[in-house]
């Protein structure tokens, strides 16, 4: 089985339970991966042809994920639960991105948003990235500008390229998802319009050495969202990487789903908290890298369609 085999087999486990509502419940276990997956399958349907499979698997997953919401309803509720919390909007972004909207909802969180509460909320400078993003795709009213906080980010910064570590590199790929609306914004049609020049080169020069460090380690999870980074740079040559998706392919277990990071020898199998989002962001990356020699498969068809007669195995590996 592969990696959207094995996300699919998984569904139900994304499902919201009853906790998801609870004052006490736990976010990270139930609207996080909910909005990791709508927001991965809003980019594959946008960047895979019709015809594509893994364009049926991704529309009939972001469905799937809008019915656990009640179509929308749910973020009300959650919004008048935690009135100045931004997850709701940042979770419903990703399916406004692909044109599944609640009125009733926007309403509500464009008037939270015009108070000073909301406005002043402490976030890091990558989080308020995204906020910005998600108030964007909803047409919440915003005056700060996104190129301040993008200055206030590590990557941002261009910092020494051996102070790269785990928080970082997270944060990094972040910064890049959101510039480029998890690869939905392509310009041009290239996903890294939205990249500023000066990011770009520093991304294509830094990019493989940093990801040979996190295959080194076993960081899987990073690893691919480094690879998803590499396929939003018009500057990233296919070359360096094609090594590093044999190494994931072979890092996934035997029913496609791929850990976070290199189980311990003897240790249990890793379930699917430790498997999700790995797994989701090996399809996202994998749709990014096989969307790239055609561009925008819409528009441009018979490109994916002549690149898709001699696909890269060591990506389509990944996905099966």
């Amino acid at each position: 089985m592969d990696a959207a085999g094995w996300l699919r087999a998984h569904r139900d486990a994304f499902r919201l339970g009853a906790d998801a509502l609870a004052p006490d419940g736990r976010v990270d276990a139930t609207w996080k991966p909910l909005g990791e997956l709508a927001q991965v399958c809003a980019t594959v349907t946008r960047r895979t042809a019709p015809a594509d499979p893994l364009h049926a698997w991704a529309r009939d997953l972001l469905a799937f994920a809008w019915r656990e919401t009640d179509e929308g309803a749910l973020f009300v509720r959650m919004q008048r639960q935690e009135p100045f919390s931004t997850y709701p909007l940042e979770v419903y972004a990703a399916f406004a991105s692909a044109g599944l909207r609640h009125p009733g909802y926007e309403r509500a969180v464009a008037a939270l948003a015009r108070c000073r509460g909301w406005q002043l909320t402490e976030q890091d400078p990558t989080r308020r990235l995204g906020v910005l993003a998600a108030q964007r795709h909803t047409g919440v009213r915003h005056t700060e500008a996104g190129n301040r906080a993008l200055r206030r980010t590590w990557l941002g910064g261009l910092p020494e390229p051996w102070t790269f570590e785990r928080a970082s590199g997270y944060a990094m790929t972040h910064v890049v998802f959101h510039l480029t609306d998890w690869g939905r914004a392509t310009g041009n049609g290239e996903g890294a319009g939205c990249v500023p020049a000066g990011l770009a080169a520093y991304l294509t020069d830094w990019l493989p050495p940093w990801l040979d460090t996190c295959l080194e380690a076993g960081m899987w999870d990073l690893s691919v969202e480094l690879l998803a980074v590499a396929g939003l740079l018009p500057g990233a040559e296919a070359a360096p990487y094609a090594q590093a998706w044999e190494r994931v392919r072979a890092a996934q277990l035997p029913d496609g789903a791929l850990p976070e990071d290199r189980p311990r020898a003897g240790g249990p199998v890793p379930g699917f908290a430790h498997c999700y989002h790995s797994s989701l962001l090996a399809v996202f990356a994998a749709a990014l890298t096989l969307a790239r020699p055609g561009r925008d498969p819409r528009p441009a068809h018979d490109a994916r369609s002549a690149h898709r007669a001699h696909p890269p195995n060591n990506v389509l590996g990944v996905l099966g």
